[in-house]
């Protein structure tokens, strides 16, 4: 049974500029899967999409592109049968944060037309059909997915089904927990960058295009391309000063210049619906000023200071001073994606790396400078180095979470190719004979097709 892991990401659709570029396919249908068909144009779509993210050029893809379509038919087709519905409300905020994406990438909506070679409204109408069935497929799958648990004693099974010969080898992981400052600007300080917001502010007032100072001057990397459309989102997906101001206005409504954590803001509503907002802003982030870098340099090595001479414990001086929200109510430990608080070295931040690198356990560094590399924000702070754990073979013991996570993964697996053998027998797939000597296809051939192809 090939492995259906592929189809737990789904593919993004349209995340290249020249998807469905042709001026005119020549279509054919290139399998039958129940009620439903795909086209030859299906695959060539997942195709240049592959080819625009860098992949190499293959007829072995298209292989593998068929597959997951016959998969997506067989999960949406099942949907319908449960009753499993998306609305088009969820339909066209995917749509919309696609779109946004696609046109951060491309600069701006004229040139992504040009890729395109048809309008943004035409080629989202076009893509419609095939996200909602996607996401129909999506949801039934969760609900098998969703379903599956696993034990400890599964888990000792499964490293114990696994040849002991070839266990996975693991590098160095560590513990780490960090204190993290940003600077406080004084009003004053803070003055600059409030001058500037309003000036783009009274811009937009005396005429000029709203999206047009985004896409210029705002400096909120996510929206900015967009002409600083966010697409709707409920007031729970913003900080609070910025959904108590989004949610006040009415459409069409200019804010006044208002500050966030991130810097100052001023926003136009375009449309509210029930309890979502569709808001585009511009942002001007503050910097901070060498003053400001000294104040807060001062500070974090009194807080550093105090740890050290052990009057306070580290975990209560990452409660109480550090500004890291994902971190300080954890004792300032830092987690992985899974909630591990085993980190690889090779997966740490350069400068952490070099900052920890000649620690033993139970060590602090200095306070040092640094630069948060998903916003650029530029702060101190020190890290604590609790656990070093040497390379070594997998192991139950030490490495119990990445063991259960990789059981799940093949149980996942196994319930899946389960489901879609068991409904395979029950439907009706018909595959093109130019496609029926592809591997990942076998599964779904079935004699009596193959038969009545060869007649």
């Amino acid at each position: 049974m090939k492995n259906f892991s592929s189809f737990l990401i789904i593919l993004l659709l349209a995340c290249t500029f020249q998807a469905k570029s042709q001026e005119k396919l020549i279509d054919r249908v290139v399998a039958t899967v129940g009620s439903g068909i795909i086209l030859q144009s299906d695959i060539d779509m997942q195709y240049t999409q592959y080819l625009g993210n860098g992949g190499t050029p293959t007829d072995d893809f298209k292989c593998t592109a068929l597959q997951q379509l016959i998969m997506t038919k067989l999960l949406s087709q099942q949907a319908a049968i449960d009753s499993i519905e998306v609305t088009e409300a969820q339909v066209d905020d995917q749509l919309n944060a696609r779109m946004r994406e696609m046109t951060r990438r491309a600069g701006t909506k004229e040139r992504l037309e040009g890729f395109l070679k048809r309008s943004l409204l035409q080629y989202k109408e076009e893509m419609r059909p095939i996200l909602t069935e996607q996401m129909k497929a999506d949801a039934f799958q969760r609900t098998i997915v969703d379903k599956i648990t696993i034990t400890p004693q599964e888990v000792k099974q499964y490293f114990e089904n696994l040849n002991q010969d070839s266990l996975p080898y693991f590098d160095t992981e560590v513990e780490i927990g960090e204190v993290v400052m940003y600077p406080e600007l004084t009003k004053e300080e803070k003055s600059v960058f409030r001058e500037k917001a309003e000036g783009f502010r009274k811009q937009v007032l005396d005429g000029t295009d709203f999206g047009t100072v985004a896409r210029f001057y705002s400096e909120d990397p996510g929206s900015s391309m967009a002409g600083g459309e966010l697409g709707f989102a409920p007031r729970e997906n913003y900080v609070k000063e910025f959904s108590a101001m989004a949610f006040k206005l009415k459409a069409g409504e200019i804010s006044p210049v208002f500050e966030t954590e991130y810097g100052f803001h001023f926003l136009q509503v375009l449309e509210r619906r029930g309890e979502e907002v569709n808001a585009r802003h511009v942002l001007v982030t503050t910097k901070p000023t060498q003053a400001s870098l000294d104040r807060l340099k001062g500070k974090i090595d009194s807080i550093y200071q105090k740890v050290v001479d052990k009057k306070i414990p580290f975990s209560t001086a990452a409660t109480i001073h550090s500004d890291n929200k994902e971190t300080k109510f954890n004792g300032g430990m830092v987690v992985n994606q899974n909630r591990s608080t085993l980190i690889p070295v090779n997966g740490l931040e350069k400068e952490v790396f070099m900052a920890i690198d000649t620690l033993q356990p139970g060590g602090i560094t200095k306070p040092y400078q640094f630069q948060n590399p998903r916003d650029g924000k530029v702060g101190y702070k020190f890290t604590y180095l609790k656990t070093r754990i040497p390379p070594h073979k997998a192991s139950l013991e030490q490495d119990f979470a990445k063991i259960q996570e990789a059981a799940q993964e093949d149980k996942t697996r196994r319930k899946l190719s389960e489901w879609f053998e068991k409904k395979t027998k029950g439907t009706f797939v018909h595959i093109n004979p130019e496609y029926q000597s592809c591997p990942e296809l076998q599964m779904w051939l079935k004699e009596d097709n193959i038969a009545a192809t060869k007649e």
